[in-house]
């Protein structure tokens, strides 16, 4: 009996109010956009995190006849101290391989990186360092390995491609913190939208609750419509958030195209963020109608 006069009342109180629940549904539908942006974003840095992290490398770069630093003094790495090199790399427990570099296999891959370069033609393999390329069995954990062989006779630098990525992963979770506050502000707006909405419909409609409040009336009873009008507004913000997301797939589709360097997030993260954002929606709805109705209608 109570849901069916809800819903019958449902119209009524939607046409009373069209501005107002238009406002409602616009207000739910942006925040909640952002706010699957944010998620989305969350779930791009994560694969992106996971597809670099696995190919994490530490590079030990080691001295040439041209090397210059004090660690270099004594000229180019000789075969005993190349061999000490590896000997630290293969038995430290955090390295899952060693890959070995001469100094024509730098000169091949340089050629091929920077072929169309003015120093191309310049650069000769012996100007380039000979190097052990590690891959790590977790990558957040590399600072044993630098230290194993930083400093050894014969080791010029040791660098880590996680100082690379990480200004990356920095500005996505950057951007990513950037939507969610902004989706923070707007469902906050909707909170205040719907309760606003609420507020003006008990006004309006003062006189009838007066007449069920005089017939005995349950407080349940009479805020129920209320709350079924904010949970439809929101659900149609909702529904348009969710179809607005829909077209995240085509663009990563057209990325994943034309940047294949990284990869890119499709249907699976994109589904699995709308109940989210419907589930979000009514929850809002919820609250608002709760806060709003135990204040301005007395009963």
């Amino acid at each position: 009996m109570q849901i069916r006069y809800a819903f019958s009342e449902l119209g009524t109180g939607l046409r009373r109010n069209v501005t107002m629940t238009v406002a409602v549904v616009v207000t739910v539908w942006i925040s909640l956009v952002l706010f699957g942006l944010g998620l989305l974003v969350r779930s791009e840095v994560a694969l992106v995190k996971g597809f670099w992290y696995d190919k994490v490398q530490i590079a030990v770069f080691m001295c040439n006849d041209v090397s210059s630093s004090p660690q270099c003094a004594d000229g180019a790495v000789s075969g005993a101290q190349r061999t000490e090199i590896e000997q630290a790399l293969s038995t430290n427990p955090e390295v899952r391989k060693v890959y070995h570099e001469s100094q024509q296999q730098a000169y091949a891959r340089y050629q091929e990186i920077y072929k169309d370069a003015a120093t191309a033609d310049i650069v000769k393999p012996v100007d380039l360092q000979e190097s052990f390329r590690v891959s790590l069995k977790n990558p957040e954990q590399y600072q044993g390995v630098q230290s194993a062989v930083q400093g050894l006779p014969g080791v010029f630098s040791v660098q880590d491609s996680r100082e690379v990525l990480e200004p990356l992963f920095k500005g996505l979770n950057g951007l990513q913190w950037i939507s969610i506050g902004l989706a923070g502000g707007l469902l906050i707006a909707g909170v205040l939208q719907i309760g606003n909405t609420i507020r003006l419909t008990v006004f309006s409609r003062r006189r009838e609750i007066g007449i069920m409040r005089l017939v005995g009336a349950s407080n349940f009873y009479i805020q129920l419509p209320f709350i079924v009008e904010s949970v439809v507004a929101a659900l149609v913000g909702a529904a348009l958030a969710c179809g607005t997301l829909a077209f995240t797939p085509w663009v990563t589709a057209k990325l994943r195209t034309d940047v294949r360097v990284v990869p890119w997030i499709g249907w699976e993260e994109t589904i699995t963020t709308m109940p989210v954002l419907a589930a979000l929606g009514i929850l809002l709805a919820i609250i608002a109608s709760f806060i709003t109705l135990r204040k301005y209608l007395t009963v």
